[in-house]
C-alpha cells in the first residue's frame, strides 16, 4: 500500500530520552486506522478501550480521589474513548459526571456499545444545562469532544462546552488533541480547549506542536510494523509503560 499523500514535511517530537517520534497528518491517521482494522484485525472497540483505559490512568495521576471529574464527550470515536474512560474511573471509585453533546440514542457503533455498558452500570448522561453546576464542584475536566476529524469551528454544544471549560480554570485533560485544534495544521478555526495535558494516540498529530500543557503519547495496541505502510520506520516507542511524554525538539535538533 502506498504511503499517504501529503505535501507537508514530516515533523517530529522527542521523548524525554531523546528518541524521535514522527507526527502524522489527519489523512495519514485515517490511513492508520483503516490499516489497523483491515490488515491487522484491530477493532475500533478494542483500540477505543485501550485509549479509554490509558486516559483514565492519566486522570488518576492528577490525584483527585476526593474530587469530581466531568467527562465531556462527542458522538464519535473520540467521545467513545471518553465513555470508556468514564467506566474505568467509575470502576476505581471516582465520582464521574458524563455530559454528551448528542442524545445517547443517536450514538452508533463502538461509542453506542460503550454507552450501553455505562447505562447498565447505572451511569447516565447528564443534562447539558447542568454543566455550570457540575463544573462548580469539579476538580478535573476530561475533553473527549472532538478528535482528528475537525471540520470548521466547533458549534452548538461543542462550542458551549469548550468555552465553559476554558473559563472554569479547572485543569483539562484532552484525548488525542485539544478539541477545536486542527490535527494537521494546529490551526483553531474557532474556540479550542486549552489543556493542562493531552494524551494523543498511536502517533502524535502534526498540529500538536504548539499546544499548551504537557503532551503524552498513548499506546492503543497498534504494532509499529503497521506504520511501514505509510513509509514510516518506527521502533517500539513504549517500554515498561503504555505511554511516553513528548516534547517539541529545538530548531537545531
Amino acid at each position: 500500500m502506498p504511503a499517504a499523500n501529503t505535501d507537508l514535511p514530516r515533523l517530529y517530537f522527542e521523548t524525554l530520552q531523546g528518541d524521535r517520534i514522527p507526527s502524522v497528518t489527519e489523512p495519514e491517521m485515517r490511513t492508520v486506522d483503516r490499516i489497523a482494522e483491515d490488515r491487522f484485525s484491530l477493532s475500533v472497540l478494542q483500540m477505543m478501550e485501550n485509549a479509554g483505559r490509558n486516559l483514565a490512568l492519566h486522570a488518576m495521576q492528577f490525584g483527585l480521589k476526593a474530587g469530581r471529574i466531568v467527562v465531556l464527550a462527542g458522538p464519535g470515536g473520540n467521545g467513545g474513548g471518553g465513555l470508556s474512560c468514564t467506566r474505568h474511573l467509575h470502576n476505581h471509585g471516582f465520582h464521574v459526571d458524563l455530559l454528551l453533546t448528542h442524545d445517547p440514542d443517536t450514538l452508533r457503533g463502538p461509542a453506542a456499545t460503550q454507552y450501553r455498558i455505562l447505562k447498565e452500570a447505572g451511569l447516565q448522561n447528564q443534562d447539558p444545562a447542568a454543566l455550570p453546576t457540575l463544573l462548580s464542584g469539579a476538580a478535573l475536566i476530561i475533553d473527549a469532544l472532538l478528535g482528528y476529524s475537525l471540520k470548521g469551528p466547533p458549534r452548538g454544544l461543542f462550542h458551549e462546552f469548550i468555552v465553559a471549560s476554558n473559563e472554569s480554570s479547572i485543569p483539562i485533560l484532552s484525548l488525542d488533541l485539544p478539541s477545536g485544534t486542527d490535527a494537521t495544521t494546529g490551526e483553531m478555526p474557532g474556540v479550542a480547549i486549552s489543556p493542562a495535558r493531552t494524551l494523543t494516540l498511536a502517533l502524535p498529530k502534526r498540529g500538536l506542536r504548539d499546544i499548551p500543557g504537557q503532551l503524552f503519547l498513548g499506546d492503543i495496541g497498534i504494532p509499529p510494523e503497521l506504520y511501514q505502510h505509510l513509509g514510516i520506520d518506527l521502533k517500539p516507542a513504549f517500554t515498561e509503560n503504555y505511554w511516553v511524554e513528548l516534547v517539541v525538539p529545538g530548531p537545531n535538533s
